[in-house]
């Protein structure tokens, strides 16, 4: 079966990768370890470029790393959404007697990824491009345009829930033909060497990863 993947990338860290030592995720590999048996196209990965904080300056550089690292691969595209941050004001939820009751809060938000997958997931169908489409997120959001994928273009639909502890919300899994768990037997088989290379040098494995 011809099978695209759409990989919510900031989801998929928090699910499934953060603090653990599978970061050095190799995500074409990962996509031929979940569906072994079909024939894969492109696997595309949405995130946004992190922002260097004082509080963790290493974050950025990480990413970067690792983004250099998947555009090794091929037949994987990365779709960049953005951050935005800001200061915003904020009621205290325990308010104490004669002091402010609100503060000022720094926030930052990511914006873009989520649009950006759905689009390319109803543009691809339309075009043809997969005869399955595969979801790697536990968002919500994505149950529209998974239906209509299912339901108006007549595609299958597979939903790979990267959360090994939370079931899937409700509307999500209904809007799937499919769903399927990420297990950590996956993420083991499907990590990136400690180095490799592209036209710039050696790209190394990130310390503590």
């Amino acid at each position: 079966m011809r099978t695209n993947f759409y990989i919510d990338g900031f989801n998929l860290y928090f699910r499934a990768l953060k603090d653990t030592p599978f970061r050095w995720l190799d995500v074409r590999k990962l996509a031929e370890e979940l569906l072994p048996a079909d024939s894969i196209g492109k696997v595309c990965y949405f995130t946004a470029r992190l922002e260097i904080r004082p509080s963790n300056p290493g974050q950025a550089q990480r990413q970067q790393t690792y983004l250099r690292a998947l555009s090794t691969l091929p037949g994987v595209e990365i779709h960049y959404g953005v951050f935005r941050s800001g200061v915003t004001r904020r009621a205290l939820a325990q308010p104490v007697a004669g002091l402010p009751t609100h503060v000022l809060v720094r926030h930052s938000e990511e914006k873009g990824s989520d649009v950006n997958l759905a689009t390319q997931l109803l543009v691809d169908g339309f075009n043809g491009e997969y005869e399955q489409a595969v979801v790697v997120s536990n968002d919500a959001d994505f149950a529209g345009a998974m239906r209509y994928v299912r339901d108006g273009l007549g595609r299958r639909v597979t939903l790979v829930n990267p959360d090994a502890k939370t079931s899937s919300p409700r509307d999500l899994a209904a809007a799937a033909t499919y769903v399927k768990r990420l297990w950590r037997s996956h993420l083991r088989r499907s990590g990136f060497p400690d180095t490799l290379r592209d036209e710039v040098g050696v790209i190394t494995k990130p310390h503590g990863w």
